[in-house]
């Protein structure tokens, strides 16, 4: 059974370290951001994002943890924004680590986030996948997710 766990500041160190690098080689992959500039341009949106680490205000950083492992099998964050139709939970990152996954941990992860997002008094959940992860999107769609907005592009 899957928990969520907030983040230590050990764990969010980790974190960092991991999801920075990740999420500036995605803005490179999707021809965003050039190779040479994405290292900086990544740590200082997450400065930007979370100026109090893991204590930063409405903002909700979890390790999943698998009670019967006894190990974290990924990490979950995410914030509430106000919007016309009321308050959503935007998913910054949802990662299940690679050896676990396909094991239904995203799944538990997503119900998870429900529960926790609903008692903050969110009532809808939004999220951003890059075009290329293919795996993601397929996930999403099963989950219920849809498309709010798409940006499309051709190289010429």
């Amino acid at each position: 059974m899957l928990e969520l766990r907030p983040m230590t500041s050990e764990s969010f160190q980790r974190f960092l370290e991991h999801a920075v690098p990740q999420y500036a080689a995605e803005k490179v992959r999707s021809g965003e951001w050039s190779a040479q500039e994405a290292r900086a341009r990544g740590e200082g949106e997450f400065r930007m994002l979370l100026p109090e680490a893991q204590d930063t205000l409405a903002h909700f950083l979890f390790d999943l943890y698998d009670a019967h492992a006894a190990q974290n099998v990924g990490v979950l964050w995410y914030t509430l924004r106000n919007n016309p139709q009321g308050v959503s939970a935007f998913v910054y990152e949802v990662e299940i680590f690679a050896d676990h996954r396909r094991r239904g941990y995203a799944t538990q992860a997503f119900a998870l986030l429900e529960q926790d997002a609903s008692a903050r008094g969110a009532s809808s959940v939004q999220l951003h996948v890059f075009g290329h992860n293919h795996a993601a999107r397929a996930l999403y769609e099963e989950l219920g997710f849809s498309p709010t907005n798409l940006i499309l592009r051709k190289d010429i």
